[in-house]
């Protein structure tokens, strides 16, 4: 069984600024890690390579500083990383990484199966995964929690829904993200960190993909209108009453009031 896990080097959330009079998103020189919800994809790809056999290798789109992510990836166990970064991916919206993925896929070649975190923190648009399947013409199920079981070109996945889950089979290949209910992501070893070091990551460019700068960087079909900042979060209130059950009606009340029940 042959895995590839998208993955995506982002900021530290609390250090991204908005710069309304710019219309623009200010993200940190700083610190970057790896999206946390890429962590259980690349887990779960890890545990399935552990049990069907196979390789588990990540790729993604992003520049030099992109590379410690993948180390870090590296440093669990995955046996190959691989790098898409040219100045000409710089800005592309989720279509135009997802064009970048898929050229990526096609090149890596063989595979069974495409895992990815449900989206990623700074974005938060969840389109990358489903834009790659469609892409290259694969199946897709987003926001997995449980793999019940994958064998024989097939797998069956219990997707997560507003009301509980549904059950779904696939036809691998087949394009998955995961939610973080799946599974608790493993520590990297001493051992792992070291290996990780010295292992190279490929790298392919543009003209390596096949891609010209159409749907690319300043060139994406989504244009950004505004950007703002969230607005502040209301101020709370503490409910008091003369008994527990006098809370628990005004509470009762408040919810219906504000259509929450």
């Amino acid at each position: 069984m042959n895995i590839v896990c998208l993955v995506k080097q982002v900021p530290e959330i609390a250090l991204i600024k908005v710069d309304t009079a710019a219309n623009q998103v200010i993200l940190p020189a700083g610190p970057v890690v790896l999206n946390p919800f890429d962590e259980y994809a690349v887990e779960e790809g890890l545990r399935i390579k552990e049990k069907t056999g196979g390789k588990c290798v990540v790729i993604s789109v992003g520049t030099e500083r992109t590379e410690s992510a993948l180390r870090d990836c590296l440093a669990l166990g995955v046996d190959d990383a691989y790098l898409c970064t040219d100045p000409a991916f710089a800005g592309s919206d989720p279509q135009g990484i997802a064009r970048v993925l898929a050229a990526g896929l096609k090149k890596i070649g063989a595979y069974d199966l495409v895992l990815a975190g449900k989206q990623a923190i700074d974005s938060d648009s969840a389109q990358v995964p489903s834009a790659v399947a469609g892409l290259l013409d694969l199946p897709q199920t987003m926001f997995v929690k449980k793999f019940e079981s994958i064998d024989g070109g097939k797998a069956r996945v219990y997707r997560s829904t507003e009301d509980g889950y549904d059950v779904v089979d696939l036809t691998l290949p087949a394009v998955v993200s995961v939610v973080k209910e799946i599974n608790e992501p493993r520590l990297p070893s001493l051992k792992g960190k070291m290996a990780a070091k010295k292992k190279e990551i490929v790298k392919w460019s543009a003209a390596d993909l096949g891609l010209s700068g159409e749907g690319l960087g300043s060139n994406s079909m989504t244009k950004t209108l505004a950007v703002s900042p969230p607005p502040p979060r209301p101020k709370g209130e503490i409910l008091t009453g003369d008994s527990p059950e006098d809370i628990a009606n005004k509470l009762f009340d408040k919810l219906r009031q504000n259509q929450v029940i």
